[in-house]
């Protein structure tokens, strides 16, 4: 899909695929009966990198790189990721707040000519049970996923939320408010979400 008309769509669904050794997603628009659409975005992260490093293609072909993110510093709890079109050049930054995630994870999105926009989990009580979750031994290769619920907020007011769905595996409604976001470092941060919630 072309930048300009991805970035007309406001309602994304990103599913992740079972893969033994790496993390794939796909990203798919809605369709009108609320199905997946097309696909516009496939991304593959290795698993236990020592400095995360995601591609996102056009396709799972991966012959098209439509962006990408890295992090700044090797196994940073509060390292911040740049976010780059296939051209290299900079779309903006995400980070995670560490120290107000110690209970409630919270990131902070950075795109040029805008204020910094941030998220938090909506629900402070299933934040507080994924965590004990996650401390019992093996929970965490169970193929079961926690909804939770992301509010992203920008000058006081709504601009993009990410939900994932109670489930068996980790499925993402990504709901974009405000017009002026870009779609790509909205997927960015929205698979970021799922890959780097536990750093």
């Amino acid at each position: 899909m072309e930048i300009a008309k991805l970035q007309t769509q406001t309602r994304f669904l990103v599913r992740q695929r079972l893969r033994l050794m790496v993390n794939q997603y796909e990203v798919h628009v809605e369709a009108p009966d609320g199905s997946e659409g097309p696909l516009v975005a496939f991304a593959q992260q290795k698993r236990m990198a020592f400095k995360e490093q995601v591609t996102l293609y056009s396709d799972d072909t991966k012959a098209h790189p439509l962006l990408g993110f890295k992090a700044r510093k090797r196994i940073d709890l509060a390292s911040a990721y740049d976010v780059t079109g296939a051209d290299g050049q900079p779309i903006g930054v995400f980070r995670k707040d560490f120290k107000k995630s110690l209970l409630a994870s919270t990131w902070h999105l950075e795109q040029p000519g805008m204020e910094v926009t941030t998220g938090s989990e909506r629900n402070k009580f299933v934040a507080i049970l994924r965590r004990v979750w996650n401390v019992i031994p093996y929970a965490e290769n169970l193929p079961f996923a926690w909804p939770y619920h992301f509010d992203f907020r920008v000058g006081g007011q709504d601009a993009f939320s990410v939900e994932k769905k109670f489930g068996f595996r980790d499925r993402y409604v990504v709901d974009v408010k405000d017009p002026r976001l870009d779609r790509r470092l909205v997927i960015a941060q929205a698979i970021g979400l799922d890959a780097l919630q536990s750093r």
